[in-house]
Parts: C-alpha cells; structure tokens; sequence
C-alpha cells in the first residue's frame, strides 16, 4: 500500500497501519517540525519526507496513492481556542489537503479534526463527501479526547471499551480520576492547580510520599478520590474535590460508626447481619457538626501542602497507544554534527520533553486510527 500522510507529525500514521496489519509499499510524510521529522526518522528511517503540504504536488508520485490521511490544525476549530475557524490562517491548509485529494484520486482517506462549531462542520464534510463519526479515544485509552473523522473506510462502528484507566498507565503516584484530560500541544508548559481544577487542563498526578491514610470519605467515585489523609501529615484528601472534581476545599466532616453492605457499597443501617464500622463523612458546606463539650467526633482535613506531578512524557505516549519512548530520540539530517557515512541508528539525539509533549499533543491516538484502517480491503 502506497501512503501519503499530511501534517504527519511523528507518524502515527505509520505506526497506526503497523498495528492493524497493513502491509506498506512507500510511506509519504508532509511535515514541517524538525523534531518530529527527526523523531519519525528514529523509527522509520524508509519514510519519504516531502516538507511543506503546501509545496507537495502529484509529479512526486510515480504510483497510485492508495490511501491518504492527515489531520489539519485545529486551533481555529477547537472551542479552548478563539474559534477563529477558517479565519485562521493554520485552519485555511484544510484546503490543501482537498487540492491533494482531488488530485491523487486516493482509494481511501482519513482526516481527523477536533469538535467544532456545526457550521465549520459541515462546510469540512461539503468538500470530503461524507459525514464525520466521532470517536472518543477514552474507549482505546486512559484519556479523553473527542474528535471527528471523515472517511471512507467501511470500519466497524460497534468499538470494543478496553476499559483503560489513568492509573493503569503512570509509572508511580495516585490519580483522582479514571480518564485524563486531553493531552495537548501546550502541555510542556506545566500543570498548575488552578488550571486543574478550574480549567480541567493538563492533567497532574499527585504523590502520597509520607502521607498517612486515615479512612474513605463518603462521597461516589472512583476508590482513590475517597482517601483521607492526616491532617499531619504531607498531603491533603484528594477527597476535597467536589462540584465535578473541579474545586479545592477543606473537608470536615465527622466519624461515624456505619453499616456498609458489601455488596452494594451503599448504607444498610438497619441490617442486623452487618457490622457497624466508624468512618469519616465530610460535609461540602465547609461546615462541622455541633460543636459539644466532648470533642471527639469532628475532624478537619487541611489543605496543607499538595505534592503533584505533571504526567511524564512516557505516560502521554502510553495515552496516546504509542510505544514507550518513541519520542524519546530524533535523527536530525539536517544538523552540523549529522554524518551520512555512518548508520543512522548510530546518531540518535534526545529529544527535550517539552518537544515530546508538543508532538504527543499534536498527535493522534494511535489505537483508534489502527481501528479505522482495519476496515480497508488490502
């Protein structure tokens, strides 16, 4: 199978038709990032690099393209943007990829885009001649990140849940919640509280180094979320995030001795075959109970001190279902130090984790691509 990628990126592409069995004959890449030029260098050094999309024309082809994909920049389509839309000059090399489709007359095709307004919408679909399917990558991974795709593989709609979760994938340290927020390209900035709670961004990890678990807070959720810790200790209760796990608060609450039946996890009070069991109820008022002259019940869990972590780059790859590393090494053709006479493997640089974030940001869940292209004839 001939491929012709664009805004390849680190070719996911290729790792993608890898996973589902495809035989490649030529790979065709059109990126402009030296970095994920070098890191697709790294691990398919047989890839064609073509540059600039804009700069790409059928006269480069001496055989049929079979299938053609490519995710254009999304930036004026995303709604954490300014939803410029086609006002934005990245949104605009869309069309590019219409001139390269209408022209090469490819067998297949794909392109993925974020969620947009309806109208961005459906002027996409006018042009690509189908209606987009979208697909949530929590359903391959522990991470959610909706997008859109058109194409005109025939690929099996009813997706198997792998039921991945986020704590299935870091490498040490807890996590308040089962799926990550979207990694993107401005993850290398850092992860913040207020942008975690506030702004449900950039996923943190959080580190219970020299904390002391006290009881399980009684509110729903996901086993780790319900941890108490000492209020002398290191680390405040995850617990403390409510209205959505989006809002840092101080929990108080009190002990109180309950029936819990284990088989639903829900209060039995009245059931003489279970034993009551004291444990920590908070309350989201920031309120205690009654004050009495016997102070033994109430309890403050402070905020204290919270230790976090953003997530590695070797975790984003695994949220994205590319290998470990992948983009931990480039090959850069185009440095002083780059020797042709010596094996490429040989002249691996490291890549800086800011770059390894930016590309696994930009970059497509691998596992759902994979999905997509089971569903051509080869």
């Amino acid at each position: 199978m001939n491929v012709l990628s664009l805004f390849d990126g680190m070719s996911c592409g290729r790792l993608a038709l890898d996973k589902a069995g495809i035989p490649v004959t030529k790979y065709f890449a059109s990126e402009i990032d030296r970095y994920a030029i070098a890191v697709s260098r790294s691990n398919y050094p047989t890839i064609t690099q073509l540059g600039d999309v804009k700069d790409v024309t059928d006269s480069q082809f001496s055989d049929e393209i079979d299938l053609l994909i490519g995710g254009s920049p999304c930036q004026g389509f995303s709604f954490a943007g300014k939803n410029l839309n086609f006002e934005d000059p990245r949104s605009k090399l869309f069309f590019e990829y219409i001139r390269l489709k209408d022209t090469l007359k490819p067998k297949y095709f794909i392109l993925e885009n974020v969620k947009m307004k309806k109208e961005s919408q459906d002027i996409i679909s006018s042009y690509m001649g189908v209606e987009p399917v979208q697909i949530n990558s929590s359903l391959f991974s522990a991470q959610n990140r909706v997008r859109l795709y058109w194409t005109n593989i025939p690929f099996n709609l009813n997706i198997e849940d792998k039921n991945l979760v986020l704590a299935d994938i870091i490498e040490d340290g807890m996590v308040d919640r089962d799926k990550s927020y979207c990694i993107d390209a401005n993850y290398f900035r850092g992860g913040s509280m207020k942008l975690y709670y506030e702004k449900s961004r950039r996923q943190l990890v959080f580190d219970n180094k020299g904390c002391h678990q006290v009881g399980e807070a009684d509110i729903k959720g996901y086993d780790i979320v319900k941890r108490v810790y000492s209020s002398s200790g290191k680390s405040p209760s995850l617990t403390t995030m409510q209205g959505g796990h989006r809002q840092p608060k101080i929990v108080c609450g009190s002990i109180i001795n309950r029936k819990i039946n284990p088989e639903t996890g829900k209060r039995d009070d009245y059931n003489p075959n279970i034993e009551a069991k004291p444990r920590i109820e908070t309350r989201v008022d920031g309120k205690t109970g009654t004050l009495t002259t016997i102070m033994k019940d109430n309890v403050v869990v402070d905020h204290g001190k919270m230790y976090w972590r953003a997530l590695t780059p070797k975790e984003c790859e695994r949220l994205q279902t590319v290998p470990d590393d992948y983009t931990k090494y480039g090959v850069f053709r185009d440095s002083k130090e780059y020797d042709s006479t010596l094996h490429e493997h040989l002249q691996r640089q490291n890549i800086s984790n800011s770059q390894r974030y930016k590309m696994l940001g930009n970059g497509w869940t691998v596992d759902v691509i994979s999905h997509i292209m089971k569903g051509m004839e080869v």
